[in-house]
């Protein structure tokens, strides 16, 4: 068995590591990342594999032979089952097959004969990046542990691109830093024994959506149930969100069917219109022996909170900041319950619905039945006629879709439906980005546009792609940053097997005008109860968020006294300044500016953190 050497790490639910293959010359680089009290788990030579930060219950290892695997992370395998894997592996491919299998949420590494594979997962929440430092291939979890070893700082190109709102595909997944190569989540990374050829190797692709919602609802049922008891199987004390939103309140019945025990936290919304605490009881009454907390309302930080002082980001930007102190305050109270891990329902708006844009592809293939779900679409979102016409007969592919959106980076906001029934939403660029950054970014999406290759041909599983790998790239900011609150997160609807179960899904029946999350409701018919299952919206905290730009105006004002994205020449601060004096502005209402200030924060955060300040330009 893989001895572990015990040093000061991370709590629990914050593993990252770097990896190192078997090679004195990659042991001599591993004794610069093994400073301040970090970690090791040994190749059977004795030298560096694995050297970081984790909590002992993240970690399984085992070797058999030439042959060691290793899973960091939430997954419900023993030891000696992955003892008995590694000894038969005969070829690192055939840890696709495993990693396609197993539950959870983790990393997967293995070695065999001198040779290393490392991968995250393919929904984006564990990334995997890799740089070239003394001549040796070396894989980390976060971009800047490899920076800090390469002497870099940030790509400030890459600052400009993430200036954009949104940042389109391939471009959301590069790394933020010079020198620092990241891996789709899609892909694995392999290193030749030599330590210094690297290759990527696709692991996953999305399961085509072809399963009838009837065969489909059993199997999102199993992976939404195992990805939970990966969580709960422990027993212990485990709190969830219990917002009344049917994402979480399925995660909240499953765990109350397990033997830890269940603490629910609900946190109203301060507009009086807002029903969500009204549902959560109704769910609650049926869960007695589940202890349901309910907040003071006018006690939850509104959004905008404690810009000015966020110091414990990852490696890039991220627009979770705006709600990092509304996401983080409960926490404290569930620890005084004893929580050990704090539940959710994120993803669930991801997963168990999906985007109208299938239907650009089902006009094509069933034209009578997607003409009339196109008109209840119409009806339901507003959209006028021309518009829904165009966006339909647009068959650009997404290559020359994201050349054309580098040509319109100042044009305005398009229509709902263009983005509804398209690849998604076109990078816009905005009154206070500087000449200079718009060139960085527009040469960059050129550049990505010229051999750009969607997530999947279909747009509506392309979107449905998209928009996961956003949702995970700002969870994986709160997970880190609720680990070191003291109760780790986690979101059993962003497991790979949830969202493999979810996606098969025939989108006719996935996404309808006339029904609500069908697949969810029907995969928790007979565990939720029914009353909770024919709830049809969602509390949207428009509210809490016009409030949040009245009160924090002075923060945000002050965030550009001295930006760091000014410094460097992106941004024109005197006009974010007068944005930021203005809260009602379109700017400010319609989330614009969010990509902006994750930016500036992250900055400000790395200043705080490494003392470094901002980067040279160029």
């Amino acid at each position: 068995m893989t001895k572990l050497h015990e040093s000061a790490g991370a709590g629990p639910g914050d593993a990252h590591f770097a990896v190192f293959t078997d090679r004195e010359d990659a042991a001599a680089v591993a004794r610069s990342f093994s400073r301040g009290g970090a970690r090791v788990l040994r190749h059977a030579s004795g030298r560096p594999w694995l050297v970081g930060r984790w909590h002992d219950g993240d970690v399984t290892a085992a070797r058999a032979g030439s042959a060691a695997i290793a899973v960091v992370g939430c997954c419900p395998i023993d030891a000696a089952d992955l003892e008995r894997r590694a000894g038969r592996l005969r070829d690192l491919a055939e840890l696709d097959a495993l990693a396609r299998a197993l539950p959870g949420s983790f990393h997967l590494l293995a070695t065999l004969d001198g040779r290393l594979r490392v991968q995250g997962t393919a929904s984006g929440l564990r990334l995997v990046f890799h740089a070239d430092i003394d001549g040796m291939t070396v894989a980390a979890t976060r971009a800047d542990v490899l920076a800090a070893a390469l002497g870099h700082g940030p790509d400030v190109e890459q600052l400009a691109v993430r200036l954009l709102w949104p940042v389109p595909h391939p471009l959301a997944e590069a790394s933020m830093w010079r020198g620092v190569r990241s891996v789709s989540p899609q892909d694995a990374l392999v290193i030749a024994a030599d330590g210094r050829t690297a290759r990527h190797t696709r692991w996953w692709t999305p399961p085509e959506p072809v399963r009838p919602l009837a065969d489909s609802a059993p199997l999102v049922r199993e992976a939404l149930t195992t990805a939970v008891d990966a969580r709960t199987r422990q027993g212990g004390v485990v709190s969830c969100d219990l917002s009344g939103g049917l994402d979480s309140t399925s995660v909240t019945f499953l765990a109350a069917r397990s033997d830890a025990r269940i603490v629910a936290s609900t946190w109203p919304g301060r507009d009086p219109a807002d029903t969500d605490l009204y549902w959560a009881r109704q769910a609650a009454r049926s869960l007695p022996e589940v202890e349901h907390v309910v907040w003071d309302a006018d006690a939850s930080p509104l959004v905008y909170t404690d810009l000015l002082t966020i110091d414990d980001l990852l490696d890039e930007p991220t627009i979770g900041v705006m709600d990092r102190s509304r996401v983080l305050h409960h926490l404290p109270g569930m620890a005084e319950r004893d929580s050990r891990l704090h539940l959710t329902g994120i993803g669930g708006d991801h997963v168990a619905w999906c985007s109208e844009a299938y239907y650009h592809r089902l006009l094509r293939t069933r034209p009578l039945f997607a003409v009339r779900r196109v008109r209840g679409f119409r009806a339901l979102w507003q959209w006028p006629l021309g518009g829904t016409v165009r966006a339909l007969a647009d068959s650009r592919p997404y290559g020359k879709w994201l050349a054309d959106a580098s040509a319109r980076l100042r044009d305005p906001l398009p229509a709902t439906v263009s983005t509804g029934l398209g690849w998604g939403m076109p990078p816009r660029l905005f009154d206070w980005v500087t000449p200079d950054a718009e060139r960085a970014a527009r040469q960059r999406l050129r550049e990505a546009a010229a051999s750009a290759v969607p997530h999947h041909p279909d747009r509506g599983l392309h979107a449905d792609l998209e928009q996961v790998h956003a949702c995970t790239r700002v969870i994986r900011q709160w997970d880190h940053m609720a680990a070191g609150a003291g109760v780790p997160m986690a979101s059993p609807f962003l497991d790979d097997r949830v969202i493999e179960a979810c996606l098969a899904v025939r989108p006719s029946e996935r996404v309808t005008p006339w029904a609500y999350k069908p697949v969810l409701t029907a995969a928790m018919s007979g565990i939720v109860p029914d009353a909770c299952l024919r709830r049809t919206d969602k509390a949207a905290a428009s509210m809490d968020a016009a409030n949040g730009l009245r009160e924090h105006r002075a923060d945000l004002r002050a965030l550009w006294d001295d930006s760091r994205l000014e410094r460097l020449g992106l941004v024109d601060g005197a006009v974010l300044r007068r944005v930021a004096e203005r809260p009602a502005t379109p700017e400010l209402r319609d989330a614009v500016l969010y990509s902006t200030i994750a930016a500036e924060v992250w900055l400000r955060g790395l200043d705080r953190t490494t003392g470094t300040g901002a980067p040279v330009p160029g």
